[in-house]
């Protein structure tokens, strides 16, 4: 059977007081003493952030912690893996199985299918061990056993902040400061430096974690400091060369193509939140950043005021998401990207209407 607490239409944040959503995980974890924490394809600060900080919590409960990815996170977010420890599928497949073999649970952090996972799914799919998941994205699968979801967060990192506040409660251990500016970090990131997707819970959540050590200076400094001197120069030749505006449609776009990659020597991570920058033109509602692979062209969409691009995605990107922040698959020539988004917009806003 499976055991779903989701909280998509609570208005308030989880109450930690009130702890019976808490028990069956807490019956899950008692007897297990080696534990796979799962994030989705190329991670970001809440996927990172979010499987170091519930390691972290499971150390302390004196559990066997390991956490895994489907490949490799980005340089400027290795200051909350300073050992190294996070697993690579792509780069460690059979370190990867062989944790798989030995676990007693899956915990899946900040995706809600294990399509998200790419080939690392098919692994976590055949383990018949229990699977958990904590998310903050719609729609979760239907193969976890237990589901905490709440859409609503602003982050995974705040969801998994609460659920840990509530099972430390009464226990007499204390969150570790590593663990602390993981949850931090992710929250930080996925509501783009507190700009969007943030309620009143986030800032008590921030508060809380400030008070218990997080130097937030230092964070923000690891994050927004820590990038390359490519990375900067990418940025800027997107915004001066590659942005094109859509003024019919309020929107823009950005298309980092393979060239484009090599000509800046992008490294996974290196385009991290240029998809938002546009939002800060004035009259701008929509922006768009795909990002040619080799498989598929990744789609990244975001948006402001009453623009649904999880429903723009779901109905032409193969995709889906938040309300403001959608991703999907494109699978046409890089060439045609621009002009099918484009397209793509007159038939959304036209149905709208």
């Amino acid at each position: 059977m499976q055991y779903i607490f989701n909280f998509a239409s609570t208005k308030l944040r989880i109450k930690v007081e009130n702890i019976a959503y808490l028990e069956r995980l807490g019956d899950i974890l008692e007897p297990c003493s080696n534990i796979i924490l799962v994030g989705h394809v190329n991670p970001d600060g809440d996927s990172i952030g979010s499987v170091v900080g519930m390691a972290g919590y499971l150390e302390a409960l004196g559990k066997g912690a390991t956490a895994v990815v489907p490949n490799r996170y980005p340089d400027f977010l290795s200051f909350l893996d300073p050992q190294g420890q996070i697993l690579s599928y792509a780069d460690q497949r059979q370190e990867v199985e062989a944790a798989l073999g030995a676990a007693d649970l899956i915990i899946c952090m900040d995706f809600n299918s294990l399509k998200r996972i790419d080939a690392l799914g098919d692994a976590i799919e055949s383990s018949s061990v229990p699977k958990v998941l904590i998310d903050h994205h719609p729609q979760p699968d239907g193969i976890f056993d237990l589901v905490y979801s709440y859409p609503r967060y602003s982050s995974t990192c705040e969801l998994a902040y609460w659920i840990i506040r509530g099972l430390l409660r009464g226990s007499g251990l204390e969150l570790p400061l590593h663990s602390a500016t993981a949850l931090y970090t992710g929250m930080m990131t996925d509501t783009n430096n507190f700009s969007n997707s943030v309620l009143p819970s986030t800032f008590r959540m921030a508060g809380e974690l400030m008070e218990a050590g997080v130097d937030k200076e230092w964070v923000q400094k690891m994050v927004f400091g820590g990038y390359s001197q490519e990375r900067m120069r990418l940025m800027g030749y997107m915004l001066l060369e590659n942005m094109k505006m859509i003024p019919q449609y309020n929107a823009a776009v950005m298309v980092l193509t393979k060239e484009i990659k090599e000509r800046f020597n992008f490294a996974d991570g290196d385009s991290e939140g240029f998809v938002n920058l546009a939002l800060n033109i004035r009259g701008v509602k929509v922006s768009a950043l795909f990002t040619e692979g080799d498989e598929f062209i990744r789609v990244s969409l975001r948006s402001k005021e009453d623009f649904s691009v999880n429903s723009l995605s779901r109905a032409f990107f193969n995709g889906g998401g938040h309300e403001r922040a959608a991703g999907g698959r494109l699978y046409i020539p890089v060439d045609e990207v621009e002009g099918y988004f484009v397209e793509s917009l007159g038939k959304f806003v036209g149905n709208e209407k």
